[in-house]
């Protein structure tokens, strides 16, 4: 390909993207706002700083460069903050999709990976989740998502665009070796948060409910290593080559883990105790939120590697202890 443009190439998923495609042959060119991703996390390819509810800046990013496909990480992604403030969340992830979408279509860009989330579905009636389920999310993060691969399926129709929309369920893990990991001002998941306790340097760790009808009690979680998210995006590419429309697959393990089963193997890979508190349940969490991936491996050819817990753990352990000089130990 003559060039990729990665919409939020500075954040946690967009700069393993970055890597990954830069590493395969393509040439990157990452756009981000700076407003949570990190101008040091740009090691690969050209950046450009431009916004999506700027236009004027999405043109200029677009001139002068020749693109075959964009892949969009741009998005506000705090559930518990969508809540609070909803309107912040359909205008960034909505409006600025639209304004992304609109600025193909006036540099003829016809193909767009699309970085969507398991909240489009919203509590779940199966123990395995597949692309069939009911969309019926619970907060406006999952509810702007939808409504953006509602836009893509409609773009598609009158427009010809090429779309594949990618659900991940919990992304974890990092390449530490490359200088890149989870680098959140404000963490919210459960593996960094599990990490920096050990090290002392984050807040008191809470299991938010042991009583649930799980094998512990407390919830079960489907954690899929960044990188495999990165190759899943990569075949996404060129299954659009021979498809036109929208399309959407689901992306995780496959297995689930228990938060105990995480703070144990967080323990013994560590080395330090883990402490925490057992919180009462947080509204709307399910007690097991596990994906079938298998249209994934069927039409994409996704095969993740990193399909057990201790390796994905020990990554962003390696990241968590030894970070890089600009991401501090205490943010």
């Amino acid at each position: 390909m003559s060039g990729l443009l990665i919409c939020g190439g500075a954040g946690y998923i967009g700069s393993h993207m970055a890597q990954w495609l830069s590493e395969h042959g393509h040439n990157v060119t990452v756009l981000d706002n700076l407003s949570t991703g990190h101008r040091d996390a740009v090691r690969w390819g050209e950046f450009v700083e431009a916004d999506l509810l700027n236009p004027a800046s999405l043109d200029k990013a677009f001139q002068g460069r020749c693109f075959d496909a964009v892949m969009h990480f741009c998005a506000r992604s705090l559930v518990g903050e969508s809540v609070s403030h909803p309107n912040a969340y359909y205008t960034n992830n909505v409006t600025g999709t639209l304004n992304l979408l609109d600025a193909m279509r006036r540099h003829d860009v016809d193909r767009i990976v699309f970085s969507s989330t398991a909240a489009v579905f919203g509590n779940p009636i199966n123990e395995r989740i597949d692309e069939d389920h009911p969309k019926n999310p619970i907060n406006p993060y999952g509810a702007s998502k939808l409504m953006a691969e509602r836009i893509l399926a409609d773009a598609a129709t009158a427009y010809g665009l090429r779309s594949v929309a990618l659900r991940y369920f919990n992304a974890a893990g990092a390449l530490p070796d490359h200088g890149i990991g989870e680098a959140h001002a404000c963490e919210t998941h459960l593996i960094p948060n599990v990490l920096r306790a050990a090290l002392g340097n984050g807040p008191a760790l809470k299991v938010f409910g042991d009583d649930y009808s799980t094998a512990d009690g407390t919830c079960v979680r489907d954690y899929v290593h960044v990188q495999d998210l990165a190759q899943a995006h990569s075949l996404a590419l060129a299954y659009m080559d021979n498809n036109e429309g929208a399309h959407a697959f689901n992306l995780g393990n496959g297995r689930g883990f228990s938060v105990r089963e995480v703070i144990d193997c967080a323990r013994v890979i560590s080395g330090h105790a883990i402490p925490y508190e057992v919180a009462s349940r947080r509204e709307g969490d399910p007690a097991t939120l596990v994906a079938s991936s298998q249209k994934a491996r069927e039409q994409l050819g996704w095969q993740p590697r990193w399909t057990e817990l201790a390796p994905i753990v020990e990554s962003a352990w390696r990241w968590h202890r030894d970070p890089p000089s600009w991401f501090p130990r205490h943010a």
